[in-house]
């Protein structure tokens, strides 16, 4: 479940055209807004949220990537973790890694926010770790 809180009169409640299907929620941008090439901008969205998991009502972070329509347009969404406990307006990071400026309408979908379970815990230090099969083996080690 997604409850939403509208911050300004012209935001929009993000959407998810076939539910139970689609990985996320489309997010609207409040205003129109300029992307220079090679600049990255806070794309404001009018909205704050709370997500909980539909049947058990545990929290949920959500996860803020690019929608297709923006990455062919060589627009791309960074920094877009949005922990289960804030509460503040939903920004949107958005960089144009093309060579021209693009218009972003108000009201344009311009990202997906996610769902995902929160898994974190307390951190422990030990002397060991477990083995694994790959240990140590890092970048490249499962082949090309």
């Amino acid at each position: 479940m997604l409850r939403v809180k509208l911050l300004e009169p012209s935001a929009r409640l993000p959407v998810v055209a076939h539910p139970g299907e689609d990985l996320g929620y489309d997010l609207f941008a409040l205003e129109a807004t300029l992307l220079a090439p090679g600049t990255t901008v806070k794309v404001r969205t009018g909205i704050s949220v709370e997500a909980r998991h539909p049947a058990t009502g545990a929290p949920l972070g959500l996860l803020v990537r690019d929608r297709s329509s923006m990455a062919a347009r060589g627009i791309a969404t960074t920094a877009g973790v949005i922990d289960a406990g804030y509460r503040g307006e939903i920004l949107v990071l958005m960089t144009n890694l093309g060579q021209t400026a693009v218009e972003l309408k108000a009201g344009e979908k311009i990202a997906q926010m996610v769902p995902v379970p929160v898994l974190t815990g307390p951190v422990q230090e030990v002397e060991t770790l477990e083995d694994s099969a790959r240990a140590e083996k890092g970048f490249g080690s499962s082949g090309r």
